[in-house]
């Protein structure tokens, strides 16, 4: 369950002492490589039989060898005097388009599963086990319709309904059943009229894909993308009995509706096998056309090690897979990164050193390479693993056009190594042309005094700058071509603006006296842009010196405003809740706000702050944010009396 989970992490964070670092490369330019000039791809297998002895031998020689060893971080890598390169060119903020956004999205046009999105003129909110719908058409602000997001047959106890996504009139709820045990889809029809409709209920067989900075789908189109792993029993007499698979749900469905998904021919495997002392997991990437009547989806999976991370660009989905082991008294890591093509070809692989913090360490840039940040002692982003990283950092680059069969390894000279920063839990972050990273205070207490460094690595080489700070870094965004970061300074919250030009520094910093971040997650932050150096941006708030886990179980009580004009930050006021007013509303499943409760909302011309069940409205006056109206959209049987 999650809440054990929670407390056997802060268990595991407590001994955490310090951040580290180390980067990579000879910084060479290339071009885009097409999937043909690739030289190799991964071998999938003939047969279920060929699959079946595979696993059987893997189980046989672990019985006979234990665990076993790997190699050490780094061991022969040596600085690199860094060349000229193109620009990285990352593209990480939400824009305009033609269809609005309101989630701060990692790629433009790389739809991130949330718990809010715009549909036309309605605002669809995930909520505790439910879906909304609340008009925001014709300067509307009201409740129109509520579901349960799970089937009319399902117990939803024991399940968690976490990510939203939409496609045309389909919203796709993806969540995950203790009691089912696997990936939960939960499909809807949004009508013009904002109504509501249960559609249909899928069940991918996998383990839990949770991760407290990650989110499990994407969407790219109309295709619903998303990820889910599944620990490998080769050791069974039939092995497949758990492999990915697929059903419909109905009252009394039964195991032996599920079926397989992957089949033999789209599993892969390295050229060389990848021994490991922890088991095997199946790295599973599902594809579903939400544009099709039948939930059609296609699947192909990877074998590695089961601690990963992973990201998608607007082309491939990356999985890093990371082995740890004690060989000689001295804990190891053994890692290999695959590429899995959208475009439905036969992935590939490098082996490599360390592993990535979270999605935000990758970087696929425009010049053909993929960058990652990597650490020597992080375990990846499953669960909470991301909040409790350490060791030596490193920057790898390398030729997308490199990846091959999985046998060879990304060479010393693809890493260039990085300074530590002191702190607490490690953020990362490709803006512009830079890699920014430095350390805060996470999910733990804000530090008395604490004075934090960001470190600012340049795409095209060159020195490392290390921007000192009145704060620490718990959250780092773009902002236009530029960067925010945020952090806690004892009981008061900091804003520092970082011009990244041929030498970034701050230009600008504001501090929210007596409060602290109220969302940890990446879409708890929006910037809307409105010129080439102006915009605003809105963050959940909560009270003074609160530890960060605690966003979990208290509501934000209010989301501050600051207009950004030249990197220079003015308040323009808050938009605050009334959680005084807050109803019992009945909740049968997702109680607990895993993927937070409050956004900023820039939407249709007009600025609207979503906490809890509160949207509150705000508009511009004078320059000062007023409270124009706020709604209750909480189910109906449960407002409390005069609330609407």
């Amino acid at each position: 369950m999650k809440t054990f989970m929670l407390a056997m992490t802060f268990v595991a964070s407590s001994l955490v002492l310090s951040c580290s670092g180390s980067y990579l490369n000879t910084m060479q330019s290339g071009g885009g490589v097409s999937a043909a000039e690739r030289k190799h791809t991964l071998r999938a297998f003939n047969s279920e039989q060929e699959l079946r002895a595979y696993l059987k031998d893997l189980a046989e020689q672990q019985r006979k060898n234990g665990p076993v060893g790997g190699s050490t971080m780094y061991e022969s890598a040596t600085p690199a005097a860094p060349s000229a390169t193109k620009s990285l060119s990352f593209d990480g903020a939400s824009k305009d388009k033609t269809d609005e956004s309101v989630t701060n999205v990692q790629h433009a046009g790389v739809d991130e599963g949330g718990i809010v999105k715009i549909h036309g003129d309605y605002l669809v909110i995930l909520r505790r086990g439910r879906l909304f719908t609340v008009a925001i058409g014709d300067n509307a602000l009201a409740p129109v319709s509520s579901i349960d997001a799970f089937g009319p047959d399902i117990d939803p106890r024991s399940s968690w309904y976490d990510e939203m996504l939409i496609s045309g009139d389909t919203i796709a709820i993806i969540g995950y059943s203790y009691e089912r045990g696997g990936t939960e889809i939960g499909l809807f029809r949004i009508a013009a009229s904002g109504k509501l409709t249960y559609r249909a209920t899928y069940h991918l067989r996998s383990n839990d894909y949770y991760s407290s900075r990650n989110y499990a789908s994407r969407l790219i189109g109309s295709k619903l993308i998303f990820y889910s792993p599944l620990y490998l029993n080769y050791a069974s007499d039939d092995p497949f009995a758990d492999f990915p698979a697929v059903r419909k749900w109905h009252k009394g469905a039964g195991r032996g509706e599920f079926h397989r998904i992957v089949p033999a021919t789209r599993v892969f495997r390295p050229e060389e096998p990848f021994e490991s002392a922890s088991g095997l997991a199946l790295h599973t990437v599902t594809t579903c056309d939400l544009a099709s009547d039948d939930f059609d989806c296609e699947a192909t999976a990877v074998i590695g090690p089961p601690g990963r991370v992973f990201y998608v660009s607007p082309g491939s989905v990356y999985i890093w897979v990371t082995d740890w082991m004690r060989h000689g008294g001295k804990q190891t890591s053994d890692s290999m990164v695959y590429r899995m093509p959208l475009d439905g070809s036969d992935p590939s692989a490098l082996r490599a050193a360390g592993s990535p913090v979270d999605q935000f360490s990758f970087l696929e840039s425009e010049d053909g390479y993929l960058n990652v940040l990597v650490r020597s002692q992080t375990p990846g982003d499953g669960m909470w693993g991301a909040e409790v990283t350490t060791g030596d950092i490193a920057l790898m680059r390398v030729p997308v056009a490199a990846f091959s069969h999985g046998s060879e390894r990304v060479p010393a000279s693809s890493y260039r190594r990085l300074p530590r920063p002191d702190g607490y839990t490690f953020q990362n972050r490709f803006v512009g042309d830079y890699l920014l990273y430095g350390c805060g205070s996470g999910w733990g207490y804000p530090q008395e005094g604490a004075r934090g460094t960001l470190f600012a690595v340049p795409g095209a080489g060159g020195d490392v700058h290390r921007i000192p700070l009145t704060h620490g870094v718990d959250r780092i965004e773009q902002m236009g071509s530029d960067a925010v970061v945020v952090g806690a300074a004892g009981d008061d919250l900091r804003f520092s603006s970082v011009r990244l030009d041929e030498s970034p520094q701050v230009a600008g910093e504001f501090t929210r006296k007596g409060a602290s971040q109220g969302e940890l997650r990446s879409h708890g932050f929006f910037y809307k842009a409105t010129g080439e150096d102006s915009g605003m941006l809105g963050l959940p708030i909560s009270v003074p010196g609160r530890p960060g886990y605690r966003h979990l179980y208290e509501g934000s009580v209010a989301i501050l405003f600051l207009r950004n004009t030249s990197l220079r930050f003015h308040e323009v006021g808050e938009l605050e809740a009334h959680p005084e007013r807050a109803a019992n509303d009945g909740c049968r499943a997702s109680c607990v706000d895993w993927y937070g409760n409050a956004r900023p909302l820039f939407v249709h011309g007009r600025i609207i702050a979503l906490m809890g069940y509160e949207l509150v409205e705000g508009r511009m006056s004078e320059g000062r944010m007023q409270e124009l109206r706020r709604v209750n959209y909480a189910p109906r049987g449960f407002i409390e009396e005069g609330e609407l």
